[in-house]
């Protein structure tokens, strides 16, 4: 909102939004003019702290979920308990009365491992089988017959049959240890590739965000932030992981990109009770520590472009030219112009 008013007989903007404001509006024809009427109203220049706070919604649980499905047909023969918490080299689930197991790694299995072959995908293994106890082959990108045999022995152990490939529906790759949110299957289900079967998490306490792109100033990784639990206490916590997630349009629709954040929780016994709610999060982009500020409805728009305020003194006033810096909580950033803590500036109505 701008509303009209005037200083010395020639006419400016008085500017009240809270940033990205247009400049070169019809205004002043320099940076300082004597003002022959005064103010409708005065602010004073203060010097604080001023921070770009914002408050979004999100999700407390165990972090961003995953669907874990079954690679091929079967019946579920077993399944993890939901809240289960599954670690490296353990069943998640069980199909024909075959295990299918979580190893820890980033890449997802996606092709057959068999003797030849060689890849990321290969080291990744390896080095799961070595930290299960398996040795006898050198950790590296090649599958060789010494992983061949070290694979045997961990199917022997599985109860697999042994044959020296890793099929890729035999293994689920995660970062570290997964807790079951919810089944999507039932002991006795014939299921078919692509067949939901679980939703895993991490298992420490989170809370994931969902932002929209325009505010990804919020999203750094490692930034500090508070939330408001339903109980209203607030707690710190800290930007964990920030992924894009791309979600593909309805009936015809553009797809949508937002941001989801996922929040750690510094005081995690501060969230017992609680399994999944919705809860709050102060983000802060940008903290400026004791600057000057004005109320942003004090700035005016110069015609020579940029902002001025009008400062009262001495039973008169003047405009003088400011530059301006963060705009939060409906204050902003002033420097320049002569100007104090404690300077009397003008509120045009």
């Amino acid at each position: 909102m701008k509303a009209r008013y005037l200083v010395g007989g020639v006419a400016v903007l008085a500017v009240a939004a809270a940033a990205g404001l247009a400049v070169g509006l019809p205004g002043l024809s320099g940076g300082e003019q004597a003002a022959a009427s005064g103010p409708a109203g005065t602010a004073t220049v203060t010097r604080q702290t001023l921070s770009d706070t914002e408050t979004k919604s999100g999700t407390l649980g165990y972090g961003t979920e995953h669907t874990v499905g079954a690679r091929s047909a079967g019946t579920v023969t077993w399944l993890a308990a939901e809240g289960a918490v599954i670690g490296r080299g353990k069943p998640l689930f069980r199909l024909d009365d075959q295990p299918v197991v979580l190893l820890y790694g980033a890449l997802p299995a996606y092709r057959q491992l068999r003797d030849g072959v060689e890849g990321t995908d290969v080291k990744q293994l390896e080095q799961n089988l070595t930290a299960l106890g398996y040795t006898g082959f050198t950790v590296d990108r090649e599958y060789t017959a010494s992983t061949a045999s070290a694979v045997r022995r961990w199917q022997e152990d599985l109860g697999l049959p042994e044959t020296g490939t890793v099929e890729p529906g035999r293994v689920v790759y995660a970062a570290g240890q997964v807790r079951v949110d919810a089944l999507g299957a039932a002991v006795g289900d014939l299921v078919q590739p692509g067949t939901p079967i679980l939703t895993r998490s991490g298992v420490d306490r989170a809370v994931v965000v969902e932002l929209e792109v325009a505010d990804e100033r919020l999203a750094v990784a490692g930034a500090a932030v508070e939330i408001e639990l339903p109980d209203g206490k607030r707690v710190p916590g800290k930007v964990s992981a920030v992924q894009t997630v791309i979600a593909p349009g309805v009936n015809g629709a553009d797809p949508t990109t937002n941001l989801e954040v996922t929040v750690a929780l510094t005081a995690k016994d501060a969230v017992q009770g609680f399994h999944q709610a919705t809860v709050d999060v102060d983000f802060t982009a940008e903290t400026r520590e004791g600057v000057l500020t004005v109320p942003v409805a004090a700035l005016l728009a110069l015609a020579e472009g940029g902002y001025g305020v009008e400062v009262v003194e001495g039973g008169g006033s003047r405009i003088v030219a400011v530059e301006t810096g963060l705009f939060a909580a409906g204050r902003v950033e002033v420097g320049g112009g002569g100007l104090t803590e404690g300077t009397v500036v003008g509120m045009p109505s």
